[in-house]
């Protein structure tokens, strides 16, 4: 048993004898012929089981139970053995806790190992139960501590869903306190209403096949001030002694994670706006540039034409018709260009007040006199680094959708002010930069849009006018603009409480000087220099060359940079002038300038192109000392560009 029986006998014979028997039936034993030795001998041992005579030398058995209990001493189980058949007095023995009262008659000896034995199996029992209830109390004790720890919320119910614990993080997260859950609380009373028969179902379920794997289900909690909030409820059944009692619960508040897979969508949508834009951009670029060749041709021929037909003959006015209509082309390809950020702009340092104050006459009329025009200009704004016309085609465009979105009087705002974006903002606003901006807001009382107009808006001939009242192409030259300046743009518009653009462009260091004028003149004058065209679009190339022969210079021409390189070699001549398409097969018009220059180092150089694909421009804004001419183009806009750039080389 690896405990001893303590037998408490005066009668040394018998002591001895119980002794024997009981060891043939397995038990260790010790004997003892006095209270007093007893008491010493449970002092200095706990004794698994004592067989303790009633009547002793020094004190009865009642009175030995009592004075364990005076020294605070722990009371052994006990059978007690007397030679008096009293019933009276094994009734009060086994009052006292006594396993058994045996009297010592003919059949003692006989019937001792039995009910040591019967009594033994009681003992082992009970310890083994408690054993087991000192476990689960440790169990449950590690339980609650781990429960506690938790940045979870723990709770366990009974059948009815009363909570019969909960951890603190319980009642942080829902808002109850101790004297709420002293009165009873209910777990469904904490789920939104709507959903609360749809988790009995889950519960009864889970009760009803003793579903032990435990599966996170979301549904909406409710604190105890009615706020809504996502939670994900893992259940699993609550079993003691075999028998399913409850439900214990584990709650996490998803909120924060809601809001990040929200972000996170958020984030992917303009992530794919983005390269959808870039991709149109890349098409419309494409496009643009091949469509510009075919109309300068168009505009070259048309306007050599009107020099050779007499104002007086029908043939003039088909062909100042023919001029209006591939000019109304151009202006569409260029539009194009300015959504993809291929546009040949000069940007200078400006004041982005000056510029928009000049401007307001002008808008004011495009407007019309139902609406208002308001400015709130902002004290010393920063200055910005902008092409100013860009600003006038913000503003023109921004100007006539707003009046267009107006049904009879309104107002449209235009605002300025200097503003810093910071680290955080910009991790909202993907398409941000932080730093110091300049804002150009301009808002409007019209008829607003919602969600999901908003996300075509800056797509190229997206629009919401009636068919032959809108290109689409307004507020995607607006985004192409804003892009190419390095900035960024924020609509925000709800139906029927109008719309409000926010244009913020980057601060420019207010220690650099502004840009030179450009160097240009306002008539075509002629000249005699000899220039070297480049182009490997044959029907421009013979355009170009008999615009500029028609204006005195001696043209030589060439339909690629090979055949350009030999003529420059083998003439004889000085070029005064090469004019070159920026993007042509075999090398670009900036490598071939290059090379040429090497054998007429004072000859001068003017860039010709759709756009210009960063080859003597970055996201097309011009290098410095660079000078270029955008096509398509006409007789007047080639001979003062060619005029000025050799002029510029006296």
């Amino acid at each position: 048993m690896g405990q001893e029986i303590l037998i408490v006998e005066d009668d040394v014979g018998l002591a001895e004898l119980i002794g024997e028997l009981l060891e043939e039936a397995g038990f260790a034993t010790a004997a003892v012929n006095t209270a007093a030795e007893a008491l010493a001998w449970c002092a200095a041992h706990s004794p698994y089981l004592m067989i303790l005579d009633y009547t002793l030398p020094d004190m009865n058995a009642r009175q030995l139970l009592a004075e364990m209990e005076t020294r605070g001493m722990a009371r052994p189980p006990f059978i007690v053995s007397t030679g008096r058949g009293d019933e009276r007095l094994a009734v009060a023995m086994m009052k006292l806790g006594a396993r058994d009262y045996i009297v010592k008659d003919s059949l003692f000896l006989e019937m001792l190992p039995p009910v040591v034995s019967r009594v033994a199996r009681e003992i082992d029992n009970e310890n083994e139960r408690r054993r087991a209830e000192a476990a689960l109390r440790d169990s449950e004790e590690r339980f609650r501590e781990l429960a506690e720890a938790l940045p979870l919320v723990v709770c366990e119910t009974d059948l009815t869903g009363r909570i019969n614990y909960a951890n603190r993080q319980a009642f942080e997260l829902f808002g109850y306190d101790r004297e709420d859950f002293a009165r009873g609380l209910n777990v469904f009373q904490m789920i939104a209403e709507h959903q609360r028969t749809q988790v009995m179902e889950r519960v009864r379920e889970i009760l009803a096949t003793a579903h032990w794997r435990a599966e996170g289900r979301e549904y909406l909690g409710v604190r105890k001030d009615g706020g809504e909030f996502p939670i994900l409820i893992y259940s699993t059944p609550l079993v003691r002694a075999g028998q399913i009692h409850g439900m214990r619960n584990v709650v996490v508040d998803i909120a924060e994670r809601k809001r990040a897979e929200e972000e996170g969508l958020r984030l992917q949508a303009q992530l794919v706006q983005a390269q959808k834009m870039e991709s149109v951009g890349r098409l419309a670029g494409g496009v643009a540039h091949d469509f510009n060749n075919m109309l300068g041709v168009i505009l070259g021929y048309a306007e050599l034409a009107l020099t050779m037909v007499d104002e007086s003959q029908p043939l003039h006015r088909q062909l100042l018709q023919i001029q209006s209509a591939a000019q109304r082309s151009a202006d569409l390809t260029r539009q194009l260009l300015a959504f993809a950020r291929k546009q040949t702009i000069a940007p200078s340092r400006i004041d982005i007040n000056q510029t928009v104050n000049s401007m307001l006459g002008m808008l004011q009329r495009l407007i019309g006199e139902d609406i208002d025009l308001v400015w709130l200009p902002a004290p010393e704004v920063w200055p910005v680094k902008v092409d100013p016309s860009q600003i006038d085609q913000i503003l023109t465009n921004l100007s006539a959708n707003a009046r267009d979105a107006i049904d009879g009087v309104g107002k449209v705002t235009i605002e300025t002010a200097n503003i810093s974006l910071d680290e955080g903002y910009c991790a909202t606003h993907p398409d941000s930069r932080p730093g110091d901006h300049v804002l150009l807001t301009v808002s409007d009382t019209g008829a607003g849009m919602d969600r999901k107009t908003q996300s075509h808006l800056f797509e190229p001939f997206f629009t919401t006018k009636e068919m032959g009242k809108g290109t689409g192409l307004g507020l995607a030259t607006i985004y192409g603009v804003v892009k190419q300046n390095c900035g960024s743009i924020n609509v925000y518009s709800e139906p029927g409480r109008g719309t409000t653009f926010k244009i913020y462009l980057p601060r420019h260091p207010d220690d650099l000087a502004p840009s030179p004028p450009s160097a240009e003149t306002v008539t075509v004058e002629r000249g005699s220099e000899t220039i070297l065209v480049v182009e490997d679009e044959a029907t421009v190339l013979q355009m170009t060359t008999l615009m500029l022969e028609r204006q005195g210079y001696r043209v030589v021409a060439a339909g690629n940079p090979a055949e350009a390189l030999r003529l420059a070699r083998e003439g004889s001549g000085k070029i005064d002038l090469l004019i070159t398409d920026v993007i042509m097969p075999e090398m670009n018009g900036r490598e071939l300038a290059g090379k040429i220059l090497h054998d007429h180092p004072g000859m001068r150089c003017l860039f010709m192109s759709g756009y210009t694909a960063n080859v003597i421009a970055r996201h097309g804004v011009l290098d410095d000392g660079v000078q270029f001419l955008q096509k398509p183009f006409s007789i007047s806009e080639l001979g003062n560009k060619v005029r000025a750039v050799l002029d510029l080389a006296c």
